[in-house]
This record gives structure tokens, C-alpha cells and sequence, in this order.
């Protein structure tokens, strides 16, 4: 049985919490939160667990084996990093730190200590996304050749980072499992219409070697709201939607290629909808957390996709303030 605290009772919180109440090898000890409107709602649900609002009494206290931290991102490092050093594993809310030094410090503490540093990064764990990596890696898209994402809607506007630091992780991090190849470039462009600066729309593309490129649109101002990605091949193509409830992915057994006359045939074909599972994807993520820890084992959400994900993202933030494209 392993002893969890969590730090952090808001919007994600509340779900982080309600999946490890129903993990059977974990034991929720502590809750930390500083608003006392939380600490009312959390105990209002679960009036026998117990709260501070100190985050020293999860550190201090010996009988906690590991912290999940669901806190703003500025604060992730510092949190991490205290808890790693209180010999505790940690997993904490996307992104990992706010640079990838802070990221690689925290990964050498805890590598050195023999303790898990996981990232929430929960779509690695749902059944569509699963299911297109099998279809990947069976070849039957052929080469990759591009990747394009869009995760637009209106809101949540984040206080301390741009929507490329609050929506592209989830994407990025989709790339990076299903495309080994590392990019060799970022270019962002955005603009923003709130108080603090930060862009509220921005575009990134990545570029590699190879020809392969992956393009995110992220925006905290559309009207609706969008989650779709568009994993293309040399022999077919996946078109994945969040937001279907049943049919997620579908298959398009469509292309083109250059023909004797040097002219372009099209090929439009036959569309399927590979069947997926149907599972909690935050459970799965929870459930690795605690098999990891236990089995001393890597998570498919690991602290090195965390860091490449910093790494892209501090590279789109200098592209947006040079207006170019940065290589890496």
C-alpha cells in the first residue's frame, strides 16, 4: 500500500483525487490546499481524509511515500523538488518546470535517489491513443509524414503561462509517443489580447530532417471547443476527435502519388473506425504511478517527455519574441 499526499485541490485536483480514492493499492493521507473554499468542498466529499494548508506537513511527514502535485506551474519546481529531496516520489501536473534546467535538475536528484519523477500527462493512457500507436507501429499508415493538432476553446485563460505552455503538452506529448524521430527546429507565432502579455492564440510548427513536420493550434478564444489530430502517412491517414464520444479515431484508407505522366492520382477510399477501450485514462496514468513505484519500473508518462516537452516550448517561446525560427 502506498501512502499518497496531494498538493493541490483545484480543477484537476478534485479529479486526481476522486481516481486515487478508487485506486486499491494507494492510501490518500493528506490533502494540501491553501484556500479554505477548497478545504469546505473537499471535505464536504471526503470528510474523512485529512487537509493542511501547509506543504511542509507532506514533506515532514515519514509515513508519506509519494506527492502528486497539482498546483500552478511556476510552483511546480520548487514542490517537486522539496519532495524529491524528502525522499519521496513525485508526479506532478504538465508541464514538469517552467525551464528545462529546472527539469534536468529534478531528474538528476531523482535518478541519484532511485525515486519516480512522472509527469501527468494523461492521453497517453486513453484507449484511442493507444489504439493509433498500434496502428503505427503495424506500418499501415506507411511513413509518417505529418502530424497536425488543434486544442482550441474559450478558456481557462492561465495567469503565469501562455496557451501554448497550458494546451500544446497534451499534444506534444501524443507526438512524442507515437513519432521517435526528434525535430530539429521550432517556429511559433501568436498574439495576445489579455492584460499580462501572454498569447491567448499561437501557432507551432515543428520541423525534421526527414521531411516530417507536426503543427499545433492552440487557443483560449474560440467560440467551441476543438480536440482533433491528424496523424498522416504515405499509405493512410487517422483522423482522432476527442471530442466523439464513441468513435474517436477513424481510418482513411486515402492518399495520392505521382503517376507515369508525372500527374498526381488521388486516392479516396474506405473509412473505418478501429474499436478502442474504453477506460479512464487519468486512472491508467494514476495506476502506472503506483506499479512503477512499486516495481521500480520507467512510466509511459516519464520525466523525459517532460522534458522534451519544456525543452520545445522554451524553444517557442524565443521564436515568438524573435519572430523566427529557432534551431534546437
Amino acid at each position: 500500500m502506498i501512502n499518497i499526499a496531494l498538493i493541490g485541490y483545484g480543477y484537476w485536483g478534485v479529479n486526481l483525487l476522486r481516481n486515487l480514492m478508487s485506486l486499491p493499492s494507494c492510501n490518500v493521507s493528506l490533502v494540501c490546499e491553501s484556500n479554505p473554499d477548497r478545504i469546505n468542498l473537499l471535505n464536504q466529499s471526503y470528510p474523512f481524509v485529512q487537509t493542511t494548508s501547509n506543504s511542509n506537513d507532506v514533506f515532514n511527514n515519514n509515513n508519506i511515500d509519494a506527492v502528486v502535485i497539482a498546483t500552478p506551474a511556476f510552483t511546480h519546481y520548487e514542490l517537486a523538488k522539496k519532495a524529491l529531496e524528502h525522499n519521496k516520489h513525485v508526479l506532478v501536473e504538465k508541464p514538469l518546470t517552467s525551464t528545462s534546467k529546472q527539469s534536468e535538475e529534478l531528474i538528476e536528484i531523482a535518478t541519484k535517489k532511485d525515486l519516480q519523477l512522472m509527469v501527468d500527462l494523461t492521453f497517453l493512457y486513453s484507449g484511442a491513443v493507444e489504439k493509433i500507436k498500434d496502428i503505427i507501429d503495424s506500418k499501415e499508415l506507411g511513413n509518417l509524414n505529418y502530424f497536425d493538432s488543434t486544442r482550441i476553446n474559450l478558456g481557462l485563460i492561465q495567469p503565469d503561462i501562455n496557451v501554448l505552455w497550458d494546451l500544446a503538452p497534451h499534444d506534444l506529448s501524443i507526438l512524442f509517443y507515437l513519432q521517435k524521430e526528434d525535430p530539429i527546429s521550432v517556429n511559433a507565432c501568436g498574439t495576445s489580447h489579455l492584460n499580462n502579455k501572454l498569447e491567448n492564440i499561437a501557432h507551432m510548427t515543428l520541423n525534421y530532417k526527414s521531411g516530417f513536420m507536426a503543427h499545433f493550434n492552440c487557443s483560449w478564444s474560440s467560440p467551441i471547443k476543438v480536440r482533433s489530430t491528424i496523424v498522416g502517412g504515405d499509405k493512410k491517414m487517422i483522423v482522432y476527435n476527442d471530442g466523439e464520444p464513441t468513435k474517436k479515431i477513424k481510418l482513411y484508407d486515402s492518399g495520392y502519388s505521382l503517376n507515369e505522366q508525372n500527374k498526381y492520382n488521388y486516392r479516396v477510399g474506405n473509412v473505418s473506425t478501429p474499436k478502442i477501450k474504453t477506460h479512464e485514462p487519468l486512472y491508467k496514468m494514476l495506476e502506472d504511478f503506483i506499479h512503477c513505484i512499486n516495481t521500480n519500473s520507467t512510466p509511459v508518462s516519464n520525466s523525459f517527455i517532460g522534458l522534451k516537452i519544456v525543452k520545445i516550448l522554451e524553444t517557442a517561446d524565443l521564436s515568438l519574441k524573435n519572430n523566427k525560427t529557432i534551431n534546437l
